[in-house]
């Protein structure tokens, strides 16, 4: 649910402004705002959410949005962005880094909801059609697991292969030794042993194997 539609609600069900502050993480000057926008308006809460999301933010947003705070967030968005494809690197490690940046910045809930209508906003999508039959796409996992040797208790490393066919989404999953040719052989033909069958091609994802 958008933020606009959680202020609604919880307005309308007689939650304090701090109250709605700290369930949503945000700033209570922000909450006011909203407030006073949905005090203006000419119809009552409830007939407010019952309009479709876009049409509610055009009416609540454009006052906050075009806030100096705001727009210093927005400036960060392509570096969290690019962020977010090194492993390990999460939206909550990069928030605690913007507020760093900007002290008084966006609370965690709204910071995401805004970078992910920026997402939608800013990048385009390509909706890929397979065939039956076509593609199994195989990759190593950016995370390794790990297992404990039963008989000496050492925590043993274990790199993760993922495959998946393209046409029907079905994944085989497998532990390996490690990321050399010769696990990624056994690992795919596991995986097509798994699928009793072989597809048109195997698609890797830049592997770099040994």
């Amino acid at each position: 649910m958008s933020i606009v539609k959680q202020i609604i609600r919880m307005y309308e069900s007689g939650v304090s402004i701090k109250g709605i502050s700290r369930n949503l993480g945000i700033s209570r000057n922000t909450v006011k705002e909203y407030i006073k926008k949905i005090n203006s308006q000419n119809l009552p809460p409830p007939e407010l959410l019952e309009k479709e999301t876009p049409e509610l933010e055009g009416i609540f947003v454009p006052s906050v949005c075009m806030k100096d705070k705001y727009l210093q967030m927005e400036g960060m968005f392509p570096y969290i962005e690019k962020e977010l494809r090194r492993t390990g690197i999460t939206r909550q490690l990069l928030w605690h880094e913007y507020r760093e940046k900007y002290p008084d910045g966006y609370g965690y809930s709204q910071f995401c909801n805004y970078f992910s209508r920026w997402q939608k906003t800013s990048n385009a999508s390509m909706h890929m059609e397979h065939e039956p039959g076509d593609k199994t796409f195989i990759d190593f996992a950016g995370i390794k697991m790990s297992y404990v040797e039963r008989d000496t208790e050492e925590e043993v490393p274990v790199e993760i292969l993922i495959t998946c066919l393209g046409y029907s989404q079905m994944i085989y999953v497998q532990g390996c030794r490690n990321q050399k040719k010769d696990s990624f052989v056994e690992g795919g033909e596991s995986a097509l042993q798994y699928y009793r069958g072989a597809t048109k091609a195997l698609v890797p994802d830049n592997l770099k194997m040994s």
